[in-house]
């Protein structure tokens, strides 16, 4: 099987990466030179473990290659994968399509003998429909299969979600485009991978369904931590209480600042608009974004009241960045809604993040970006933990408490024990939990 991956963004490589390493011999397709330059140099322009390790050791081979040319890409494919970005459009909620349909153009140009064209990138319904008719219009004669195939891979775990995927959604209609299909997809069968033949409206569906799915668990146990508050109960304990009912299951049941990232922000918003315009307004998905948003919000309100209702003047110290660990990816992070509300309070702020600085630099301004995570304490009013990097789990809590003007912490994370932090003399706040130790189990 040979496939060209037009798209070399965060779905494009880890998925080409990965058919590559399966034994599929995989072309990616670019228009940017210097990224394509820097991929054949081994280059790897996104921070996510284990890629750059499956690159250099499937392009050394041979199965994996990059390219400017998608004709010479196209030729000798089998499939054609679309996975160029969707960004919010124009409209409130709109995803923005037109690289998605510039690539069906770009694709109808080339065609040469049957391909299956596959929209890996995540699409509003009937965007396979959209995008068949676009290559049929410009290509009658053309010979061809559009097909659904979205991602469901979580930034810092893409590698083994790819590997071994709880399932394979594909929407195609044809015979001749699941048999292609399945045969990409083999090498899941031999670990009895669920993989679900669909129509291209329910494969597009589904993408959206699950993430705005996940996105109202997150919301929903972070409102349990705002009643756990008021109430002296501890939303730890009811995250495990209800997950362990195999009908809510234990994952995103992590209370915190609120969801972001590349993926729910984008795709509650796109769902909420196509439910809208189709006349079925998904009212509870509505819900969901509006109280996320106001969450960032409150996460800052929260910080202030710790630090005695005043940030004027204040230094304050921030571990993480990013969105979630394991990433460099800035995009919606609570940090971008806390770091500004806190500076025109007239805090300064001093942070650190193992990979996102980069990213944060230009995203956030008259930040003082420290070489590590000590570095941010010196002399600071209070320490706030945005992300739960593993490094900031086990910190040296005497050199916190020694470089800290005051031992205040604010835990947005919940990766310390309100008891023991209590006993080691810091004035700790986390989420939803409460700060009596006999209640700390």
């Amino acid at each position: 099987m040979r496939i060209a991956m037009l798209g070399t963004g965060y779905v494009g490589l880890v998925s080409g990466t990965c058919f590559s390493e399966f034994g599929t011999d995989v072309v990616c397709v670019d228009k940017d030179e210097a990224k394509i330059e820097g991929l054949r140099n081994g280059v790897i322009p996104i921070f996510e473990p284990g890629l750059e390790t499956l690159v250099k050791k499937n392009a050394a081979a041979g199965r994996l290659s990059f390219s400017l040319d998608l004709a010479e890409a196209a030729r000798d494919a089998d499939a054609i994968f679309i996975a160029v970005g969707t960004p919010p459009g124009p409209q409130d909620g709109q995803a923005d399509l037109s690289y998605v349909y510039q690539a069906a153009r770009e694709i109808a140009a080339v065609l040469d003998g049957y391909k299956v064209i596959i929209t890996k990138s995540t699409v509003p319904v009937g965007t396979g429909r959209e995008v068949e008719r676009i290559i049929r219009e410009a290509r009658p004669d053309a010979d061809f299969d559009v097909v659904s195939n979205p991602e469901f891979l979580r930034e810092g775990a893409a590698i083994n979600d790819f590997m071994r995927p709880d399932r394979v959604v594909i929407g195609a209609e044809s015979k001749r485009a699941q048999d292609v299909m399945a045969e990409l997809y083999r090498p899941l069968y031999l670990i009895e991978t669920p993989i679900i033949f669909t129509k291209l409206e329910t494969s597009e569906l589904i993408k959206y369904a699950g993430n705005a799915f996940l996105a109202t668990k997150i919301s929903f146990i972070n409102q349990m931590a705002d009643l756990c508050e008021k109430v002296g109960a501890d939303v730890h304990q009811v995250a495990k209480g209800i997950g362990l009912d195999g009908r809510i299951g234990r994952k995103f049941l992590h209370a915190g600042p609120g969801y972001g990232g590349s993926c729910f922000p984008k795709d509650t918003q796109a769902l909420a608009y196509t439910a809208r315009v189709n006349g079925a307004p998904v009212s509870l998905v509505e819900d969901v974004i509006s109280y996320n948003a106001a969450r960032k919000r409150k996460m800052a309100d929260k910080i202030i009241a710790h630090c005695g209702g005043s940030v004027a003047g204040k230094k304050i110290a921030v571990l993480g960045l990013t969105f979630k660990p394991n990433t460099d990816d800035m995009r919606d992070s609570p940090s971008l809604d806390i770091i500004p509300i806190l500076q025109a309070q007239g805090a300064t702020i001093s942070a650190y993040d193992p990979e996102g600085m980069e990213e944060a630099k230009k995203l956030l301004s008259d930040v003082t970006y420290c070489s590590g995570a000590y570095q941010t304490m010196d002399g600071a009013d209070a320490l706030v933990i945005v992300t739960e990097w593993n490094e900031f789990r086990r910190l040296d809590l005497d050199k916190v408490k020694a470089l800290l003007a005051a031992p205040l912490i604010v835990d947005l994370r919940n990766i310390y024990s309100p008891a023991e932090m209590a006993e080691d003399g810091f004035d700790y706040l986390s989420i939803g939990r409460p700060l009596s130790a006999f209640m700390d189990i």
